[in-house]
C-alpha cells in the first residue's frame, strides 16, 4: 500500500523547523533533504578570516519550558551566555534607548510633548469609547500610540523595514513581538525614567562561543542518534507527485517514495514543485507575497566605539534601517582588536552605494573611518519576511488545509509562510512531527481528506 512503513518521511529543509520535525521523528526512517551545503537555513553562520557572522542577529528569547530545556541540553550550562538587551534607536543624530515608546525622553523638547500628548489622547480614546478594531499597521500604530509617534518613528521605520506602505499591512504579524509599554512606563520614559526592560526580548541567550549555527549542529546530531537518518545536503526538489506520494531531487535517477512529506521551505516554493495546482490552489499560491533582505557583513580592524548590540536607523537619509554588532554579545566573534558588524540594507534591488552606508555608520559612531573596514560582504536572502496582507490569512489557511489533506505538513517561519523566532520554528517542527505520527495505523488513501483538508 502507497504510504507503508518501509517508505521513509521525508523532511524538506534543514532549518530549525525541519531539524525539530526529524529530531522528533528520529524513531523513523527519515530522509532530511537540504538546499545548501550545510544545515541551518537562516539560522547559518558564516565565517571568514576569524569573523564569525550570523544572518543579522539572531538571539534566542526562549518562552517555552519545553525549548528552554532542550536548548541547554543541546548547548550545555556553560554553551550559553545571557544577555541584558543594550539596543537603541538612532534619530535626530543621537541615541534613544529602545523601545522608543517608553524612552521618549531622549526626543527633542517640543517632539517629546508632542508625542506623549498624542500617546495619551489615543489610550483615552480607547478607554472611553469602544472603536472597531484597526484595519492597517498604520491604524493600528495611531490608535496605540497616536498621531505624533507614528509620524516620527513607527511610520518612517516600517514603511523603510518593509519597503511598503504601512496601509497595505495587517497587523495581525504583531502577536508577541511588539514592545507594548503601559501608560505608567510611557509616561515615566518621557519624564526621563529609562524603560530599557519592556518586551519579549529584554533578554537573550546565545552560544558562549559565538555563532547561531552550533545550535541547528547540535540539533542533527539528536536527531541522529537513532542511526535512522539520512541526509541530503546541496540537493533541491524537483517535482512532488502527491497522487503516488513521490519526490524527485536533483542528482537522483530515480523518484523517492514517502508516506509523509514535512516541508519547511518557502510555502510559494513547494507549491510551484507540485504541477497541476487546481486553479484555486494556485491563485492562492498567487495570492504570497514577501520581500527580500539584503545585508552586509562588515569586518572592522580596530574595536567599535559603539556599545549597543543593535540600533533601529528609520531617518531617510541612512541607507540602513537596522545594523549591530555581534563582537558587542561574543567578543570571540572577531580576532582581537577588531569588530563584526552587521547592517541590513533598505534598498534591496539597485546596486549597493558602499560609500553612502561607510558614511552613516562613521555618523553614528559604530566605525572610526573607512580605513577601519577590512572588508564587506554583501549577502541576499530571497524570502525574508512574508507581507501581511489582507489576502494572506485565508490564502494560507487554504494551502496548508489542502496540503495536509495530501499528508504534506508545511510548517515553520517560511514552511507556514508567517513571522517567528527561533523558539517558533522548533515548535513547529515538534507540532509537524506529532502530527506525521498521529496518521501512524491509520488506513488513509492519498488525497484521502475530510472538508477542511485534515486527513480522515
Amino acid at each position: 500500500m502507497p504510504g507503508g512503513a518501509a517508505e521513509p518521511i521525508v523532511v524538506l529543509g534543514a532549518g530549525l523547523a525541519g531539524l525539530a520535525a526529524a529530531m522528533r521523528l528520529s524513531a523513523r526512517t527519515v530522509t532530511l533533504v537540504e538546499r545548501e551545503e550545510t544545515v541551518g537555513g537562516k539560522a547559518r553562520t558564516h565565517r571568514r578570516d576569524g569573523f564569525t557572522f550570523d544572518v543579522t542577529g539572531h538571539w534566542l528569547h526562549l518562552r517555552d519550558a519545553t525549548v528552554r530545556a532542550l536548548v541547554h541540553d543541546l548547548l550545555g550550562g556553560d554553551g550559553l551566555v545571557d544577555i541584558g538587551r543594550r539596543a537603541k534607536v538612532w534619530i535626530n543624530d543621537a541615541m534613544v534607548p529602545y523601545p522608543l515608546q517608553a524612552n521618549i525622553h531622549g526626543l527633542p523638547g517640543e517632539v517629546r510633548r508632542r508625542c506623549l500628548a498624542g500617546f495619551l489622547r489615543a489610550r483615552a480614546g480607547r478607554l472611553v469609547r469602544r472603536r472597531p478594531p484597526p484595519e492597517s499597521f498604520h491604524d493600528f500604530i495611531v490608535a496605540q500610540y497616536g498621531q505624533a509617534l507614528a509620524d516620527h518613528f513607527f511610520t518612517p521605520y516600517y514603511s523603510k523595514f518593509w519597503g511598503l506602505s504601512c496601509d497595505r499591512l495587517t497587523f495581525d504579524w504583531l502577536s508577541g513581538y511588539f514592545p507594548t509599554p503601559s501608560t505608567v512606563q510611557v509616561v515615566g520614559g518621557a519624564l526621563g525614567i529609562r524603560q530599557d526592560r519592556v518586551g519579549y526580548n529584554a533578554r537573550f541567550l546565545y552560544p558562549a562561543k559565538g555563532g547561531i549555527d552550533l545550535l541547528p549542529r547540535a540539533l542533527l546530531e539528536a536527531a541522529n542518534e537513532g542511526g535512522r537518518l539520512s541526509v541530503r545536503l546541496s540537493t533541491d526538489v524537483e517535482e512532488i507527485d502527491l497522487q503516488s506520494g513521490r519526490i524527485k531531487l536533483t542528482g537522483e535517477p530515480s523518484w523517492l517514495d514517502w508516506q509523509a512529506l514535512v516541508s519547511t521551505i518557502p510555502l510559494p516554493d513547494l507549491l510551484d514543485r507540485i504541477p497541476g495546482l487546481p486553479p484555486h490552489i494556485a491563485a492562492a499560491r498567487r495570492a504570497l507575497c514577501s520581500i527580500p533582505l539584503r545585508y552586509l557583513n562588515v569586518a572592522l580592524r580596530s574595536p567599535t566605539m559603539m556599545r549597543e548590540h543593535w540600533v533601529y536607523v528609520p531617518e531617510r537619509p541612512y541607507p540602513f534601517y537596522r545594523m549591530g554588532v555581534f563582537t558587542n554579545v561574543v567578543p570571540e566573534m572577531a580576532p582581537p582588536g577588531c569588530a563584526a558588524l552587521w547592517v541590513e540594507v533598505a534598498d534591496r534591488s539597485s546596486l549597493l552605494d558602499l560609500p553612502s552606508v561607510i558614511s552613516g555608520l562613521e555618523r553614528m559612531g559604530a566605525i572610526g573611518s573607512a580605513d577601519d573596514v577590512l572588508f564587506v560582504e554583501q549577502r541576499d536572502v530571497e524570502h525574508a519576511y512574508v507581507v501581511f496582507d489582507d489576502a494572506r490569512r485565508a490564502a494560507v489557511d487554504l494551502l496548508l488545509g489542502w496540503l495536509a489533506g495530501h499528508r504534506v505538513f508545511s510548517c515553520g517561519r517560511y514552511g507556514g509562510w508567517t513571522y517567528g523566532s527561533m523558539e517558533d520554528a522548533i515548535l513547529d517542527g515538534f507540532l509537524a512531527a506529532g502530527r506525521v505520527m498521529a496518521l501512524s495505523g491509520r488506513q488513509v488513501r492519498r488525497g484521502e481528506c475530510d472538508v477542511s483538508g485534515d486527513p480522515l
